[in-house]
């Protein structure tokens, strides 16, 4: 285990792939960037090894695979190993669940060695840990910077339901981008009413009232393709900003995009 170790960082440099791909996903970064509202014990199941992606304080010991980055282990791993072949009883291990991610907290060594054995499953004492964040899309380190940029602009920019599902950016710093895009609509709107609005409201008002019209012009103008709706929708506005200088939207505005894009 520790040779394929080895063999696995050559190979990712090799490959030049980014250097988080086989770390491991520590804990305490995953819940920070998602948000944590609470806990739950599950008790005692059995889980996917494959499951297992990170580690509550033991991120530097094991790669993501559990494989040993260093030989310390090496004496406790073999006694592991030999009772897991003997068909000894081996206690279940225990790890937090963060939605289909599991992150150990005990049994970093039994999760090594039932990799190394091609196990399939483990048997876990299991916490899960609610989120305000679903980890869908969590597969390395750097993933976390989008989440909790999301999280932030949805703090900015409390949207529910549909609405709050359908925005999505790919680039971490467009969330801060559009989360000032809808603060400053929000700004001008008070200012034309005369009246404060809290946020629920002009984020509500925000993705009804202009979100959605701009997004349906641009689909009707064939001017949304392999981006998200909310890329494309941040990328009009700065372009409409800058061409006309003005925050309406007309024919004349649509048009000028057009011809910008083409």
């Amino acid at each position: 285990m520790r040779r394929r170790q080895v063999l696995s960082r050559l190979g990712a440099w090799l490959r030049r792939e980014p250097d988080d791909v086989n770390i491991m996903l520590p804990f305490d970064e995953v819940v920070g960037a998602l948000g944590r509202t609470g806990e739950k014990r599950l008790g005692l199941r059995v889980i996917p090894l494959d499951s297992i992606v990170g580690s509550v304080d033991r991120t530097r010991d094991f790669d993501r695979r559990f494989r040993p980055t260093s030989g310390r282990a090496r004496e406790r791993w073999e006694r592991l190993a030999l009772a897991q072949r003997r068909g000894e009883a081996v206690p279940p291990i225990e790890v937090y669940r963060v939605g289909d991610l599991h992150f150990v907290v005990d049994g970093h060594h039994r999760v090594s060695v039932a990799h190394a054995l091609n196990l399939k499953t483990i048997d876990a004492y299991v916490t899960e840990i609610v989120t305000r964040l679903s980890a869908a899309g969590i597969r390395y380190r750097g993933d976390l910077i989008v989440k909790d940029y999301r999280r932030i602009f949805l703090d900015r920019v409390p949207l529910r339901g549909d609405a709050r599902a359908s925005i999505n950016l790919t680039a971490p710093w467009d969330y801060a981008e559009l989360s000032e895009a809808v603060e400053a609509w929000g700004f001008r709107l008070m200012q034309d009413e005369h009246v404060f609005l809290d946020r629920p409201t002009v984020a509500a008002r925000w993705y009804a009232e202009e979100f959605t019209p701009v997004i349906t012009m641009l689909r009707q103008a064939g001017m949304i393709d392999t981006q998200t709706e909310a890329e494309a929708y941040l990328w009009v506005i700065a372009e409409r900003y800058r061409l006309i200088r003005t925050h309406r939207w007309d024919d004349e505005v649509i048009t000028a995009l057009r011809d910008r894009r083409h």
